[in-house]
């Protein structure tokens, strides 16, 4: 797994996302390349900008934490076509430009804040999760897509 709070891996990924143009295919799902600019950008939104989404119910949170968490912050990589929740579903055309800006500036964000911001932050969904947890999370879910379109 990479390390996103590295200056050097983060670039990595900003690297694979230069590489994407507005006419990208995807290898597997029906997301178009602009909505999966945005679909990545969601995770971020939640830390950064968490008026934007509601938060999960009390019975949902029960649920995130306990299911779903596992999967999200671990270290297996997704499958093909996994499921999305509902708040990660992007419809309709995106700016593609303005998606990639926004996500290349929150992997800068992220690396800048570094590991220590993120030991023991609260995640909209799950708690409290540990740095590596944090990394697991966002550094899968940029791999799974940005595979996902080749890159």
């Amino acid at each position: 797994m990479q390390d996103i709070f590295n200056a050097k891996e983060a670039q990595t990924y900003i690297d694979r996302i230069n590489k994407l143009s507005p006419e990208t295919g995807g290898k597997w799902g029906t997301m178009t390349v602009d909505q999966m600019l945005a679909h990545c950008n969601v995770t971020y939104e939640m830390v950064y900008e968490p008026q934007k989404h509601k938060a999960p119910s009390g019975i949902a949170k029960f649920i995130l934490k306990n299911f779903v968490k596992p999967k999200v912050v671990g270290e297996k990589s997704y499958s093909q076509n996994s499921p999305t929740a509902p708040q990660f579903k992007i419809k309709g055309d995106q700016d593609f430009y303005l998606e990639k800006k926004r996500l290349i500036g929150f992997i800068q964000k992220t690396q800048q804040l570094g590991r220590d911001a993120f030991d023991g932050k609260e995640s909209f969904s799950f708690g409290k999760l540990k740095a590596q947890e944090w990394n697991n999370m966002f550094a899968k879910h940029l791999n799974h897509h940005l595979e996902q379109f080749g890159v």
